[in-house]
């Protein structure tokens, strides 16, 4: 007699994190149809909670770029193109990065060349002298 157990187990982080990165890395702008959007379909038979998500709404999302094929159900999309954060916009909160100090060896978020938004930046070298309270004792008798 041989016994199979299976778990119920969930992808690690990391394949989440970057299944969901590529999704958004191909996200695509959608526009909305002009025409009003129209009431659920429903069956005569079926609760509205148990009609399926994708018979719910009877519009399609078209996309921004009438070059560029219809999302599917698993592609992510949006509206609108976010705000742009390298210039100050106080209407919407974002202080922009002029002024900013950055790490000109870094290529993460506080690098250079990110965050400076290809305008450039001024480099400044800086030489400090400390007295570091040192004091010298004799180890050795001769």
């Amino acid at each position: 007699c041989t016994v199979k157990t299976c778990w119920m187990r969930l992808p690690s982080f990391r394949s989440v994190g970057d299944a969901l990165k590529d999704r958004f890395d191909g996200a695509s702008r959608v526009m909305m149809p002009n025409t009003e959007v129209e009431a659920p379909v429903q069956r005569n038979d079926a609760a509205p909670h148990r009609v399926p998500r994708r018979d719910r709404y009877r519009f399609q999302l078209r996309p921004h770029n009438p070059d560029h094929k219809t999302p599917g159900v698993k592609d992510l999309v949006y509206l609108e193109s976010s705000p742009g954060f390298c210039e100050k916009n106080p209407r919407l909160g974002i202080p922009g990065t002029h002024g900013r100090a950055c790490n000109d060896t870094s290529i993460g978020v506080d690098g250079c060349d990110l965050m400076c938004c290809g305008r450039g930046y001024r480099t400044e070298t800086m030489f400090v002298v400390e007295r570091c309270n040192c004091t010298f004792h004799w180890c050795c008798a001769v």
